[in-house]
C-alpha cells in the first residue's frame, strides 16, 4: 500500500479511526484519574496543612473555576486558530499540577496546584472531544460515549489508587503518578500528528453545511440543551455526593455497605455512558434526549419512597438512562455548530464541571438546613425539564 492510499484511509471522513479513539479514550481515563486525585487528598491536606473546611472549599472553586469556565474559550480559540498540539500542552499542566501538590510546602502553592490542573482539564476536554468528532467517520454518538466512558473509569479510579499508593506512602508519594501524564503525553503526541493531518484533509474536503437554523431558533435551542444539561448534572451531583448518606439515613446502612450501592449506581453511569451515544447514532439524538431526561422521570419520583432492594434497582435504572443523556447532548450543539465544535464541546463540558461543583455545594447547604431526604425528593423532579425537549429542531430543520 502507497503512502498516498495510506493518508486517504487515514482521513477518510465515513471511515471510523478506531485505534485514535482508543488512544483519546485511554488518555482521558488518565486525565480524569489524576484530576480525582486532588479530591481524594483533601483529608492528608487537611491534616497536613490544618486547614479550615472553607480552605478545602477554595481548592475546589480553583480547580472547578479554571476547568470550567477556560473550556469555552479554549474551544473558542481553537476553532478560530486549530492547534493540534495543545493535547500534549494540557497534559503536561496537569502533570505539573500534580507535582506541585505533592511537594507544596504551603496553602499558596496547593491552590496553584489545583489551578493547574484545572488548566489541564480545560484544554484537554474540548480539544479531544473534537479529536473524537474527526476520528468517529459518519459514529458521532459512538465516538462520544467511547470517549466519555474513558473519563468515568479515570476518575472512579483516582480515589482507589489513592487509598492503595498515597494513602499508605505520603502526600510526595502523589509524583509518581507523573509518570501516567507522560504516558499520556507520548500518546498524544502521536494522536496530535493524526490530527493535525487530518485537519489539513479535512480542508482540502469540500466544507460541510452550516445550521439551517436562524440565529434566534440556534440560540433557543442551545439554551435548552444547557437547561437538560442542568437538569441531569444537578440530579447526579445529588447522586455522587449525598446517595451514601441518604441511604445511612434512610435505611440505617454501614458505610461500606452505602458505598457498595453507591458503585453500583456509578457502574450503572458508565453503561449508560457506553449505550447512550450508538443509540443516538441509530434511532435520533433528539428521541435519546426524549428517553434520558423526561424517561427517567418515574424512577426519580420513587427512589425516595422505595425499599432498600427497589432503590438499588432503581438507582442502576437511573443511572443508566440518565447518563446516555450526555453523548447526545454534546453531538446535538456540535451539530448545531459545525463549524465550532471546539467551542460547542468546551461550553458544555465546562457547564457540566460547573454546574456539577455549585449543585454539590449548594445540595449540601439545602441538605444541613432541611434534610437530605428533602433534597432526594426536590431533585426528583427535576427531569421534569425534560418537556423542553419538544423545543429542540428536529433533523430536518438543520439542514
Amino acid at each position: 500500500m502507497t503512502d498516498a492510499t495510506l493518508d486517504m484511509r487515514e482521513t477518510d471522513p465515513a471511515r471510523t479511526t478506531y485505534a485514535i479513539l482508543g488512544a483519546i479514550a485511554c488518555c482521558h481515563l488518565l486525565n480524569d484519574m489524576m484530576q480525582s486525585l486532588l479530591a481524594a487528598l483533601y483529608p492528608m491536606l487537611k491534616a497536613e496543612f490544618a486547614l479550615a473546611f472553607w480552605q478545602i472549599g477554595l481548592l475546589t472553586f480553583v480547580f472547578q473555576l479554571t476547568a470550567s469556565l477556560l473550556q469555552p474559550v479554549v474551544g473558542m480559540v481553537t476553532d478560530r486558530r486549530p492547534f493540534p498540539w495543545a493535547l500534549p500542552l494540557g497534559m503536561f499542566a496537569t502533570m505539573a499540577g500534580l507535582l506541585v501538590l505533592a511537594a507544596a510546602p504551603g496553602y499558596g502553592l496547593l491552590v496553584m496546584g489545583a489551578g493547574l490542573i484545572g488548566i489541564g482539564s480545560s484544554v484537554f476536554h474540548p480539544e479531544a472531544s473534537r479529536v473524537a468528532r474527526a476520528a468517529a467517520g459518519r459514529r458521532f454518538g459512538m465516538a462520544q460515549s467511547v470517549f466519555q466512558v474513558g473519563g468515568n473509569f479515570g476518575t472512579a479510579l483516582g480515589p482507589l489508587l489513592a487509598a492503595a499508593v498515597v494513602l499508605p506512602m505520603g502526600r510526595g508519594s502523589v509524583a509518581w503518578f507523573a509518570v501516567a501524564a507522560l504516558l499520556a503525553m507520548a500518546i498524544l503526541v502521536q494522536v496530535s500528528r493524526w490530527h493535525a493531518r487530518e485537519h489539513l484533509a479535512a480542508r482540502r474536503r469540500k466544507a460541510a453545511a452550516g445550521p439551517a437554523l436562524p440565529p434566534a431558533r440556534l440560540r433557543l435551542a442551545l439554551g435548552v440543551l444547557l437547561a437538560l444539561l442542568f437538569s441531569k448534572q444537578v440530579y447526579m451531583a445529588s447522586m455522587s455526593s449525598y446517595y451514601t448518606f441518604f441511604l445511612i439515613d434512610r435505611f440505617g446502612l454501614e458505610t461500606g455497605a452505602a458505598q457498595r450501592m453507591l458503585f453500583l449506581f456509578l457502574a450503572a453511569v458508565a453503561f449508560g455512558t457506553v449505550i447512550g451515544g450508538p443509540l443516538g447514532d441509530r434511532i435520533g439524538r433528539r428521541t435519546v434526549i426524549w428517553i434520558s431526561i423526561l424517561g427517567v422521570l418515574p424512577f426519580t419520583l420513587l427512589l425516595p419512597h422505595a425499599s432498600l432492594f427497589w432503590t438499588g434497582v432503581l438507582s442502576a435504572v437511573i443511572g443508566v438512562i440518565l447518563a446516555s443523556a450526555l453523548p447526545a447532548i454534546i453531538v446535538f450543539a456540535q451539530e448545531l455548530l459545525p463549524h465550532r465544535v471546539g467551542t460547542a464541546a468546551g461550553l458544555f463540558y465546562g457547564a457540566a464541571f460547573g454546574v456539577a461543583g455549585i449543585a454539590a455545594a449548594a445540595l449540601g447547604l439545602l441538605a444541613d438546613a432541611s434534610g437530605i431526604v428533602f433534597v432526594f425528593n426536590l431533585c426528583a423532579v427535576l427531569p421534569v425539564l425534560g418537556l423542553l425537549t419538544v423545543l429542540l429542531p428536529r433533523k430536518s430543520e438543520m439542514g
